[in-house]
């Protein structure tokens, strides 16, 4: 089979995948207290991985990660979402330095410092740092040094907190 044919039909695959479990696994998973930042269905060195990243106010321990694991096993194992083919299944924390990509993720960091990566450069510069000051569908509102830059979410790559220990 053509490599780009394969990859496309495992895009289609992935896309089905992420819809079915978004539909009747993460509800159960919410119902337990827990936010799903994402759901991931992709190819990994050990073969084909199915992980739910999972979040809470207080943070995420590994007994949570288990706990998940252990309620959406049965339900994964009838809903047959990959159709019979194997995949790993994880439940895991997104970790500290997480991308920013929902709304809750970004209320959540109002008020602390964030890294922007964007696609092309403005006033030649790639990167900003600064302070989230306030966010919408549109636009994300940093300040840095008494200065404020608003960005169009369209030109914006990558967002992550700054992290400091």
């Amino acid at each position: 089979m053509h490599r780009s044919l394969l990859r496309r039909m495992e895009g289609i695959l992935a896309s089905k995948v992420k819809t079915i479990c978004e539909e009747k696994v993460v509800p159960v998973i919410e119902n337990m207290g827990y936010e799903v930042v994402e759901v991931e269905y992709a190819k990994k060195s050990d073969g084909m991985n199915l992980t739910f990243y999972i979040d809470k106010e207080d943070g995420v321990q590994i007994e949570d990660c288990e706990k998940v694991s252990k309620e959406i096993d049965g339900l994964l194992e009838d809903l047959n979402p990959t159709d019979d083919t194997p995949y790993i299944l994880s439940v895991s924390s997104p970790g500290l330095d997480r991308p920013l990509k929902t709304n809750r993720d970004f209320q959540r960091n109002t008020g602390k410092e964030i890294e922007i990566t964007l696609f092309a450069k403005i006033d030649g510069k790639k990167k900003f740092e600064g302070v989230l000051k306030d966010f919408n569908d549109g636009e994300i509102i940093i300040e840095k040094d008494g200065k404020t830059l608003n960005i169009t979410r369209d030109k914006i790559a990558h967002i992550v907190p700054i992290i400091k220990f």
